[in-house]
């Protein structure tokens, strides 16, 4: 047997334990349980709705208030509703100002509809692994068959989608995936060129064993303040943000398994890759985006009116990410305007 020299022995020793740290670390870190947290039905509202879709427990809201599905395996027929599609970290609440303003306007749709992604408000969260061999119900495609499972529930053969930031560029998805269950789109700050997903060379990372001890732990900063200089960053002027407003997305850090639910969507996010695609979207659409965004760029917005075949673009002043939010009166004004000038051409 041949000796290794001590000096030989000691640098073996030292690789074998910086090797160590990032392998073994992760599991000595404690994991506090979360607190004060509740199930979504504790956390409810007046103007919650609950329906089960796609084997998920579903967190809606409707406009009128309280319209339930037409029933289990209800046949989608002629009627042409609203779909609200809401973005990263929020909830159907967001869509409160232009939901009431629809339920006042004589459109000729169907009932407006919202609800939560799932990792997001009221929806359910369901635990990792626990779909089995199934895909993910927090990844895109997912999320594409809930959108047209709740059309579904309520008997709405097609749909005008609303969509805002990360929900817009799952309304495009589906537009482009099921034509024909698409009368029309209106994209808030669409975000479609960058952002969105966690980028493909770090996705074997945040399957390892290690990741997935502290990425929930790591997604607890949007309880902080991290998250709270992520919403005041979404507005213009961060002091216009609703107390209301605030509440609602302050109100799903308080459901059971925020946390993991969050770090399973990072998991299950992908790139953008819509822009090669978007000559295929044919139905008419509106792009609305707020002058002053900083999370999606203006230019973003106005690049995408152009490139798609038959797109309005509106760009309001003084407005920052969430113009619904921020902005409601203009973008209300401008949405409402391309339905009624449209009307004829989303319902034929």
């Amino acid at each position: 047997m041949v000796a290794v020299p001590f000096r030989i022995k000691v640098s073996l020793w030292l690789l074998a334990f910086l090797l160590a740290v990032p392998l073994v670390g992760p599991f000595l870190v404690p994991i506090p349980a979360l607190r004060d947290v509740a199930s979504p039905a504790a956390l409810a509202g007046p103007e919650s709705l609950f329906v089960e879709v796609e084997g998920l427990t579903v967190h809606v809201e409707t406009w009128p208030p309280g319209l339930e599905p037409a029933g289990a395996g209800a046949a989608a027929g002629d009627v042409v509703g609203i779909v609200m599609l809401h973005g990263f970290g929020s909830q159907t609440r967001t869509w409160r100002h232009l939901g009431e303003a629809l339920a006042t306007h004589d459109l000729g749709l169907g009932v407006a509809l919202a609800f939560d992604r799932p990792a997001f408000g009221l929806t359910e969260r369901p635990e990792a692994g626990s779909w089995g061999r199934a895909a993910s119900p927090y990844g895109p495609a997912a999320q594409v068959a809930l959108t047209l499972g709740l059309m579904d529930a309520y008997g709405l053969g097609r749909a005008v989608l609303i969509g805002h930031s990360a929900g817009g560029s799952l309304a495009l998805q589906v537009a482009l995936e099921h034509p024909d269950r698409v009368a029309g789109l209106v994209l808030v700050s669409p975000s479609v060129y960058a952002g969105g997903g966690a980028p493909a060379w770090t996705r074997p990372l945040l399957h390892t064993p290690q990741l997935n001890r502290l990425g929930p732990l790591i997604m607890r900063q949007f309880a902080g303040t991290p998250g709270q200089d992520f919403l005041r960053a979404a507005y213009f002027d961060p002091d216009a943000l609703d107390p209301v407003d605030e509440a609602a997305y302050r109100r799903a850090l308080g459901v059971e398994g925020w946390d993991s639910a969050l770090w399973e969507l990072v998991k299950a996010s992908r790139e953008p890759d819509l822009a090669p695609q978007l000559p295929q979207v044919r139905v008419p659409t509106l792009v609305v985006t707020g002058n002053a965004d900083v999370i999606v760029p203006p230019e973003q917005s106005e690049r995408l009116a152009r490139e798609l075949a038959d797109a309005r673009f509106v760009g309001i002043d003084a407005c920052g990410h969430v113009a619904h939010e921020e902005c409601a009166e203009a973008t209300i004004t401008a949405i409402v305007s391309w339905l009624g000038d449209g009307r004829a051409r989303l319902l034929e």
